[in-house]
């Protein structure tokens, strides 16, 4: 939705579990030569201040990132994705944070590729001056769901895609399951990560059972939860990620990071984590 500006919540415990298993998908095509295809289907920013006024207005990421800064103990998931970030910031402070296509872009080879879809005129104007003239990456003010089939599959059968809309409305819901069915026709071997906020409207409750039935061979489902709701039952108390293909290697890489930003990002004394798997 054109109202949504992710820099609201910048840096916060969703964009933590994002983008540690962003970074290791992406680390994990990186030990193989042949080049990938990055796609961003709501790729916002591509970065953003943490002193501005969006983000300083929840201060989401007193709950997310900031607990993690200084850490000298993090697990190896979590030290890679921090020392990205840190990449991201000079002197020391944390002033930024790097949204998606910062990050894949940061970890780029020079045969790689990234395509980088939004539809928010600020945020693509923004994405635009700093990723325009990469080698290799397209910024486009387009839909992203609609302009996915156009990216399948890639020259080098190799892709990640990244589909995380704002949410905002029951339909963008229904459009991650029909965008996934048919890109699960037009390249079967992708991997897709979706990422999803856990709250309490039925079509957030229901995404994962109904991503579970698209029939992908191989799946890994992984959920933080590190608050609760209010009163009223509002709230978004975590979130989640769904990855079709994910790497052999992503289970067991989350079967000890996740109790551990569970334990450092928890809001409440309740909460927890949920990690399961079909392999093909």
């Amino acid at each position: 939705m054109l109202a949504y500006r992710h820099a609201f919540h910048a840096g916060n415990h969703g964009d933590v579990l994002k983008h540690v298993v962003l970074v290791s998908v992406l680390r994990h095509l990186n030990a193989k030569e042949k080049g990938w295809r990055y796609v961003d289907t709501h790729a916002g920013a591509g970065g953003y201040s943490l002193q501005g006024p969006y983000a300083r207005k929840k201060a989401e990421a007193a709950y997310g990132i900031r607990p993690l800064w200084d850490r000298d103990d993090l697990p190896p998931a979590v030290a890679d994705y921090v020392g990205l970030v840190r990449a991201a910031n000079t002197g020391g402070a944390l002033r930024q944070y790097p949204g998606s296509p910062s990050l894949a872009l940061a970890l780029r080879r020079p045969q790689d590729q990234l395509r980088l879809f939004e539809l928010h005129p600020t945020d693509h104007r923004i994405l635009a001056s700093w990723a325009e003239g990469e080698p290799g990456v397209e910024v486009r003010m387009a839909d992203g769901f609609d302009a996915l089939k156009g990216q399948l599959p890639p020259p080098t059968r190799r892709a990640l895609v990244l589909i995380d809309p704002s949410y905002e409305g029951e339909r963008d819901y229904a459009r991650v399951l029909t965008t996934l069915r048919d890109a699960l026709t037009r390249f079967a071997q992708g991997t897709y990560l979706v990422w999803y906020p856990q709250v309490g409207k039925v079509a957030a409750v229901e995404l994962p059972r109904r991503l579970k039935a698209l029939g992908a061979a191989s799946w890994l489902h992984a959920r933080l939860t590190v608050g609760q709701a209010d009163a009223q039952g509002f709230g978004m108390v975590g979130s989640g990620v769904f990855v079709i293909n994910p790497p052999h290697t992503l289970h067991a890489q989350l079967k000890t990071t996740l109790p551990w930003l569970h334990a450092q990002l928890r809001q409440t004394d309740g909460g927890g984590v949920l990690l399961e798997q079909q392999a093909a």
